[in-house]
């Protein structure tokens, strides 16, 4: 096929892809890049993309490194984009070969210099966080500070990042991906230790759930007692949210001013838990918020910063990997391979080498 425009064939991928989020991001990168082509060299046509251009793109997302305008991760990002979507337009037979895709188009690209040793949770750390949502819990049966509706819930879910390996998105809603609500109970099998989530892969997976944390969910279900099994583990505590879900939900079964007359009558928990609303979990963003106030609470300061949730997970498998759990590893972090494991983790088996190589210096 020829003659298809490049915002043409832009929109076409840009709609085959199902997470919102890439979809956001790749929607901003591609077009940036096609404003650059337009500017630099009137290109339009999707056919008139040549490798020179990818080439010349990548010298230019490199001098943009240089200049501090772009860390040197996020130039191999949009790249990435480019070279997935051009990938897209040859498999859909719309072009014969990706241009992005050619080594000399690629070798312009700069050094990429993303510290691979990113945040993780050290034992430590893991140690003291999950110490101070005990503490937390056992303050609020005493009725000091926050509820215990609440302590359970920050405590379960502290511990369901600290020890089972889920990424955030996976647990939590992440606002621009429709298939990424947050978990319910229904997903909870507390009993067989598991949980359900929408996987990285976009499919569901059932990520292994250790007696801690299925304990902590045990207890805050209990303490909580969800109107419906369809109700999220982890709810939003945004009012708004949950007024707009009580109106959405009853609409229809009751007129307007009646909906409007039990809102204002009743506190707005009761109502939901009386109709068994199912309201909003908290979104990914939220629960990076809810862990850095958990941190600066428990007093930790992990240079600067706090405990991500995505560290969580980088911790547990550098634990178990560290220790010659490798395939334990794996299986945890829920990985396709062993060799994604192992890529992962290079660090710890580069350190592991040099200690063995010391040893036959030594002997020597």
């Amino acid at each position: 096929m020829t003659g298809t425009s490049l915002s043409r064939a832009i929109g076409e991928y840009l709609s085959s892809i199902e997470a919102g989020n890439y979809r956001t991001n790749a929607n901003s990168a591609l077009r940036q890049w096609q404003q650059w082509l337009e500017r630099k060299r009137s290109v339009s046509q999707l056919d008139d993309v040549k490798v020179i251009d990818c080439r010349r793109y990548a010298r230019h997302l490199k001098r943009r490194v240089r200049e501090g305008e772009l860390k040197s991760s996020t130039a191999h990002t949009y790249y990435a984009y480019v070279r997935a979507f051009l990938g897209f337009c040859e498999a859909d037979e719309l072009i014969t070969t990706n241009p992005a895709a050619v080594s000399r188009a690629q070798a312009e690209l700069p050094e990429n210099t993303a510290d691979a040793n990113r945040q993780f949770w050290s034992e430590r750390d893991r140690k003291a966080i999950l110490a101070f949502m005990d503490k937390r819990v056992e303050r609020a049966l005493d009725g000091e500070g926050i509820s215990r509706e609440r302590a359970y819930r920050d405590r379960a879910l502290v511990r369901l990042l600290a020890l089972s390996g889920v990424r955030g998105a996976e647990v939590f809603r992440a606002p621009a991906d429709d298939k990424r609500p947050g978990i319910t109970w229904e997903d909870v099998d507390i009993e067989g230790g598991a949980v359900r989530v929408f996987g990285k892969s976009r499919e569901y997976e059932h990520a292994q759930l250790p007696k801690k944390a299925a304990d902590a969910l045990e207890r805050y279900h209990r303490v909580f007692d969800p109107p419906t099994p369809r109700f999220p583990v982890f709810p939003t505590d945004h009012a708004p949210s949950k007024y707009r879900a009580v109106r959405e939900q009853l609409d229809g079964d009751y007129s307007e001013r009646r909906i409007e007359t039990l809102l204002d009558e009743n506190d707005i928990d009761d109502v939901i838990r009386e109709h068994e609303i199912v309201i909003p979990a908290i979104s990914t963003r939220g629960a990076r918020n809810l862990m850095k106030r958990l941190c600066e609470g428990a007093g930790l300061d992990i240079d600067g910063e706090y405990l991500k949730p995505h560290g969580a997970r980088r911790g547990l498998g550098h634990q178990l990997y560290s220790e010659g759990h490798a395939e334990l590893a794996q299986s945890a972090l829920r990985h396709a391979s062993i060799a994604t494991t192992h890529e992962s983790y290079s660090n710890i088996r580069a350190s592991e080498t040099a200690d063995r190589v010391d040893d036959v210096l030594d002997e020597s």
